[in-house]
């Protein structure tokens, strides 16, 4: 069985920290939980796990990041990797963000900070039926 993984990008520790500890908390070890600080590094670890053979299901990503915004990073992430189910945290509700993220990212959800871990459950649950639905980059 292939393995599959769920990632998280936000340039603050405690952000991947409690994102990691909720993810492990909803599924066990039915997904690696990978991490980055930055969207660069976030892209680099999406397409070193394809390297691996690893599909990556869904990332949830920061908008408001040093260098790259959340955004732009996951329209990035949609032009090379299009079926992985995208999800954008905001700490400030910026509209045109979400628009552009929705519109040129297939943007699956928004969440704002601080989020409940029933809002992340529900997002990245109603996310993996999407992927059952229409397949992954398999």
């Amino acid at each position: 069985m292939k393995k599959k993984a769920i990632v998280c990008v936000d340039d603050e520790s405690i952000i991947l920290d409690s994102l990691g500890e909720q993810i492990r908390n909803m599924f066990g070890n039915e997904y690696l939980y990978e991490s980055a600080e930055n969207a660069a590094e976030g892209l680099e670890v999406i397409e070193e796990l394809a390297e691996e053979d690893i599909d990556v299901l869904v990332i949830v990503s920061d908008w408001l990041m040093p260098g790259q915004k959340g955004d732009e990073f996951l329209i990035d992430v949609h032009k090379k990797f299009p079926k992985i189910v995208k999800v954008m945290l905001t700490g400030q509700a910026d509209e045109s963000a979400v628009n552009n993220a929705i519109n040129n990212a297939d943007l699956h959800a928004y969440l704002t900070k601080p989020w409940s871990a029933q809002d992340l459950e529900k997002v990245i649950k109603t996310g993996l039926v999407k992927i059952e639905k229409y397949g992954s980059d398999e």
